[in-house]
């Protein structure tokens, strides 16, 4: 079986796509994936047949010229998804699209009259039609052009296009339960097999009590974030990553990192304060340590309101200071949230996918 993935967006919208592509192929299938530029490198190394999908959105090094925001602004993501997936699915048996924003991946595949489901890493479904009309305005008539050129009828609403039916749900089911009828939970995405710390890192837990642990991902520092942080962690040891949003806050009991594998790093530290992606929030409950969610957007709240409803965990409000210690309160509870979770959904996706095709 050979297995198309598609699967765009930031560390949090693909790295559980690779988790799974990984998987495929200890189980002899091949893998071909469309995917963000800032991942194709990555994709690549673990042996799968990566080709680069959309603009890269890591934040740019330097200020972009008025040539590049022209064009920029001119890029037509939806007729670069249909071109890079029609250009991927030949001698493809199936197609998987990883998270919502699907606009080709089902129509290339009904063209190409192969399978198509979307797995999605949270069941936000109220969320998303809720943003229905948005959906259609942006991409609906770019998304019937494209359809018509291969041969196929135009639809009436995008969202519903870009899910499928049934939608798969790569989600714990204790941390999400499938609120809907007709939805596959397979499970979360995860390896699960920590790797090593850097140096200094072992260095700075091994010189101390357990830091708590900062960091946002792909996303954005909030206006008035670091300040408020850096009082909240007044008085104690922490780790910060630096994120794409360039997070800094350095003293004498701070270490400011760049990647590190949650994994590793998670069981070891007293608490994690983060921006309620999915992928954290799942790494963070599995080490049994509490949370302090600040989300900013997306399925985020839905996460931040989970964690805080099993007890393993705050839903951050103004007062950052008092969420962390409410956070650090909810150490029992974290601990037994992680027993409670399932084991990896991998397996169990490799079965269904196989069974499709």
């Amino acid at each position: 079986m050979r297995v198309l993935i598609t699967a765009v967006g930031t560390r949090g919208d693909v790295q559980p796509a690779l988790v799974l592509a990984r998987g495929l192929l200890a189980r002899g299938h091949g893998v071909r994936m469309c995917t963000s530029p800032a991942f194709v490198e990555t994709a690549r190394e673990l042996g799968v047949d990566a080709r680069s999908m959309g603009v890269d959105m890591r934040p740019p090094t330097r200020p972009p010229s008025p040539e590049e925001l022209q064009a920029l602004r001119a890029f037509d993501h939806i007729g670069d998804q249909f071109a890079t997936v029609e250009a991927a699915v030949a001698g493809c048996d199936v197609v998987l699209g990883a998270n919502a924003h699907q606009y080709a991946a089902p129509s290339v595949a009904e063209a190409a009259g192969i399978p198509c489901v979307t797995a999605v890493y949270a069941p936000v479904f109220e969320l998303w039609r809720s943003t229905r009309d948005a959906w259609n305005a942006r991409a609906l008539e770019r998304v019937c052009a494209n359809r018509a050129r291969l041969g196929l009828a135009a639809i009436d609403d995008v969202l519903d296009n870009a899910l499928g039916d049934p939608v798969w749900l790569a989600a714990d089911p204790v941390l999400a339960p499938p609120v809907e009828p007709g939805v596959v939970a397979l499970g979360a995405w995860f390896e699960g097999t920590p790797g090593a710390l850097p140096e200094e890192v072992e260095a700075f837990l091994g010189a101390g009590e357990r830091p708590v642990y900062v960091g946002f991902g792909s996303m954005p520092v909030p206006p008035g974030m670091a300040v408020a942080l850096d009082a909240a962690l007044a008085g104690r040891r922490a780790i910060v990553a630096r994120g794409w949003g360039g997070l800094e806050l350095a003293g004498a009991d701070r270490l400011v990192v760049d990647a590190v594998d949650h994994d590793a790093l998670f069981p070891r530290v007293a608490a994690v304060v983060h921006h309620g992606g999915a992928g954290t929030t799942h790494t963070a409950a599995r080490a049994g340590v509490p949370q302090l969610v600040v989300p900013m957007f997306s399925d985020q709240p839905y996460w931040a309101d989970r964690v805080a409803a099993l007890g393993a965990g705050v839903r951050a409000g103004s007062d950052l200071a008092d969420g962390l210690e409410r956070a650090l309160a909810c150490a029992g509870g974290a601990r037994a949230l992680a027993g409670r979770l399932g084991p990896s959904g991998v397996q169990a996706t490799v079965d269904a996918l196989e069974a499709l095709v």
